[in-house]
């Protein structure tokens, strides 16, 4: 027997699932006991039709949605188009349809993903996607099933393999911000418009995501607070590393008797922690749990044959729940009410790159400004001034997240003062 997919897209992650449909066939067909078979896919236009054609794929190529929804045989719909629209439209289409419907598509899912997962649920259909999470890593299924028992208390997460690139070039070659985007755009891994990468955004569509298979909350966009590389300094990366850590852009979420609170930002890390060592574009979640302790998933955030089989895990998981008789299940079965952290209840370290006049006293009005709202100091380094303008750098104690604003807040209101940079710091 066959089960027959579409497949909305044919680039990258699309153009890949036939060589493993191939490479994996006599394994699928012990699994399954019935052959996955691409029945139709869905073109954007004649031209892209042609391009398939002579790069030597031979399927049935249409233009119009309609022609899939239509067909009776087709039980399972994959989306592989990127972008909020038209992909939420034909999801919803697909899913009113009654087929099964599997997607990489992150932005779609953290604007929109409840009211897709109501509509499928409404329609006794599935919904998948752990391809929009991590590529190639299968941490949403283990979050899922595998931590089913436990209770997890922090993730901590390199969601983003464009910006872990670039903190890469810039911590062990020394690059400027500016040179490290360039070499990501000339690789291909940024977009000519890397906003969403270095500003922190596809990270926290992830970290949205991740929220609700972790802690069992949903959290929309706006209630994840982000920052991005932009204003990172070669100085910054190596005061890093002199005072022994690694600068990379992680997305983390934290949950405290109050709530959760999840937040994308530059953090200095350890350079003992496992994290510290994920370079280049790969992806890592680090998990801590009352039952496990400690854990961390690490491979292939991207690229066209691990996020394929994330994609065709799903659709062997379909395909296993239709013979099961128990398709209609949502993918998370973990829900509960959200519940946002009270800014008392969350403590980190941070670092602050403060910009004084340079000359005597500074430091000490400086030190009088932080211990105003009780932050003292683990860490502070003067670095020699120019005779007008000096820096220093200052790694505090535990602070809460009402402290960090009146500090931020203090040292924008005062001339003398500006606050250059500020990142967390991870650590006890």
């Amino acid at each position: 027997m066959a089960v027959n997919i579409a497949i909305l897209g044919f680039g990258t992650v699309g153009t890949g699932l036939p060589t493993l449909l191939s490479e994996n066939k006599e394994k699928l067909a012990k699994i399954l006991d019935e052959e996955i078979v691409i029945s139709k896919v869905l073109m954007r236009d004649n031209k892209a039709i042609e391009k398939a054609r002579s790069q030597g794929f031979n399927y049935d190529f249409v233009l119009n949605l309609d022609d899939i929804l239509a067909d009776s045989e087709i039980s399972i719909v994959v989306e592989l188009m990127g972008r909020i629209e038209p992909a939420k439209t034909y999801i919803t289409q697909a899913i009113e349809a009654g087929k099964n419907v599997v997607t990489a598509n992150k932005d779609l899912l953290a604007v929109h993903g409840v009211e897709l997962r109501s509509l499928a649920q409404k329609h006794h259909v599935a919904l998948y996607y752990e391809a929009a999470v991590a590529g190639g890593i299968p941490i949403l299924r283990t979050l899922a099933n595998s931590f089913s028992s436990d209770k997890i208390t922090h993730l901590l997460g390199i969601l983003n393999g464009t910006s872990n690139f670039m903190m890469t070039k810039m911590s062990e070659e020394g690059w400027t911000y500016d040179e490290s985007l360039a070499k990501a755009q000339e690789l291909g891994y940024a977009e000519s418009d890397p906003t969403n990468d270095v500003d922190g955004i596809d990270a926290s569509y992830k970290l949205a995501i991740l929220s609700e298979f972790a802690f069992g909350m949903t959290l929309a966009p706006d209630e994840i607070a982000k920052s991005g590389l932009r204003s990172i300094q070669k100085t910054d990366v190596e005061i890093a590393q002199q005072f022994g850590y690694v600068l990379k852009l992680t997305g983390e979420i934290n949950e405290v008797d109050s709530g959760i609170f999840a937040e994308v930002s530059p953090t200095f890390l350890p350079k003992s922690h496992p994290l510290a060592s994920v370079n280049g574009v790969m992806n890592a979640v680090f998990i801590e749990s009352e039952g496990i302790g400690d854990s961390m998933f690490y491979g292939a955030g991207a690229g066209q044959k691990p996020t394929a089989t994330s994609v065709l895990a799903d659709i062997v998981r379909i395909v296993k729940r239709v013979k099961d008789g128990t398709i209609g299940k949502s993918f998370n079965e973990y829900a509960r009410s959200t519940s946002l952290a009270n800014p008392h209840d969350i403590e980190n370290k941070y670092y602050f790159s403060v910009e004084t006049p340079d000359s005597t006293g500074q430091l000490l009005r400086l030190v009088e400004l932080f211990t105003s709202e009780n932050v003292s100091f683990e860490q502070v380094l003067q670095q020699k001034g120019n005779g007008k303008r000096a820096v220093v750098v200052i790694i505090s104690h535990k602070i809460n997240r009402v402290q960090l604003s009146a500090i931020q807040d203090k040292l924008n209101q005062e001339k003398d003062f500006k606050l250059l940079n500020r990142f967390k710091v991870l650590g006890d």
